[in-house]
């Protein structure tokens, strides 16, 4: 069984910066992907971006060039940096592992 923990959301301004963790437990494998997901209100939950094992990532069109995904396979955690937010990247952040397992999600609001 694997439990994922989010952590370091909240409240913040436009072109303002956040930095998500999420902090795996349980039968975590640094072989698998992990990554982070987005839902804003009344929408789908959709990609925002993905590490492999090996340091390759992928990521939403919407965010490249103002978030960056890294791992700590040590400390089973992953991060998501995200600067120069806009008020369209609300929304409650999850954190997955190997797109199996979920974590509760974080709220991110950016607003004025």
């Amino acid at each position: 069984q694997v439990q994922l923990v989010e952590s370091g959301g909240g409240l913040v301004q436009p072109g303002g910066s956040l930095r998500l963790s999420c902090v795996g437990s349980g039968s975590i494998l640094s072989t698998y992907a992990m990554g982070w997901y987005r839902q804003p209100p009344g929408k789908q939950r959709g990609l925002v971006a993905l590490i492999s094992s090996g340091g390759n990532t992928n990521y939403a069109e919407s965010v490249k060039g103002r978030f960056a995904i890294s791992r700590d396979n040590a400390k089973n955690t992953v991060y998501l940096q995200m600067n120069n937010l806009k008020p369209e990247d609300t929304a409650v952040y999850y954190c997955c592992y190997n797109l199996v397992y979920w974590g509760q999600g974080i709220q991110v609001t950016v607003s004025s």
